[in-house]
């Protein structure tokens, strides 16, 4: 297993038009593989970003016939590298999957993964999410073993929830991603500090590549895809525009961390006590 290699994020700005958004995506894969990228993500949500369910439904299929899933697997052999597809919905009956996939250098689904925590949530902007009204939420977490290391899997909202990242690396996962498509508002308040504590917490690599500005369906994404070390230093960070990031993943600096602060080989079971103090 090789102790370094390139990952890159490919931001992008998904619209209605699932050809155009795969297309975008190749070419980003293209381009961090013509930089030395073995490791490439996309952002949540990577083939359409579209609200409205009517239009969402006439624009996705079944997973054998998503024509972004075919194109990136085949993107995947034409690079020769690991692409992580951060996310793309998914026709499952009545309902959708929001669905991660790992292809490897021979353009084969080596991993998938549904997310489990869905955004429901009503912001102090208007905005009001009810993503459990149209995805169906998954039910276990994926921690994928490659020649690279060992990934761990997630999209978006998952961030907030650590416990799925403390399983993850207890699982043996040394690189953790959490693709985002975050609205502008919740990212710039909490983006930043979501990604640098998972990663602080388990001594574990965050790679999150996301979606970025306005989009057709009238939504406003925050950007910024970004990849943190152990330690929790920002090591690339992107804007609001689509492009691609990179940076070196030293796997030893996990190692490193771990051994610094044992924060996963310290953790006892404890129990709550709920007491009523009285005035």
């Amino acid at each position: 297993m090789p102790e370094t290699f390139i990952a890159a994020c490919v931001q992008m700005r998904s619209g209605r038009d699932p050809a155009a958004n795969r297309d975008a995506a190749v070419a980003g894969v293209r381009e961090a593989a013509s930089r030395g990228a073995r490791l490439i993500q996309t952002p949540e949500m990577t083939s359409l970003v579209e609200r409205g369910r009517t239009r969402l439904f006439e624009a996705i299929t079944a997973e054998e016939a998503d024509p972004t899933l075919a194109g990136l697997r085949e993107a995947a052999r034409e690079a020769g590298a690991f692409i992580q597809i951060g996310s793309l919905a998914i026709r499952v009956g009545d309902k959708v999957a929001n669905r991660a996939y790992l292809i490897d250098p021979q353009g084969e689904i080596a991993a998938s993964y549904d997310k489990v925590h869905l955004f429901d949530v009503d912001l102090p902007s208007g905005e009001s999410w009810r993503e459990s009204s149209t995805y169906a939420g998954g039910a276990c977490a994926v921690a994928a073993e490659t020649p690279l290391g060992v990934l761990g899997l997630s999209i978006c909202y998952d961030i907030r929830f650590p416990a799925l990242y403390r399983a993850l690396a207890e699982a043996g996962a040394e690189v953790l991603t959490a693709p985002a498509c975050f609205t502008k508002q919740t990212g710039e308040a909490h983006w930043h500090v979501l990604q640098r504590a998972r990663a602080i917490e388990t001594g574990s690599f965050m790679i999150s590549a996301a979606q970025g500005g306005l989009h057709e369906d009238g939504r406003e994404t925050f950007g910024h895809s970004v990849i943190v070390d152990p330690w929790g230093r920002i090591l690339a960070e992107g804007g609001t525009e689509p492009g691609v990031i990179l940076a070196e993943i030293d796997l030893s600096l996990v190692a490193d961390a771990r051994t610094r602060i044992p924060a996963l080989r310290n953790a006892r079971p404890f129990t709550v006590e709920r007491v009523a103090a009285r005035s």
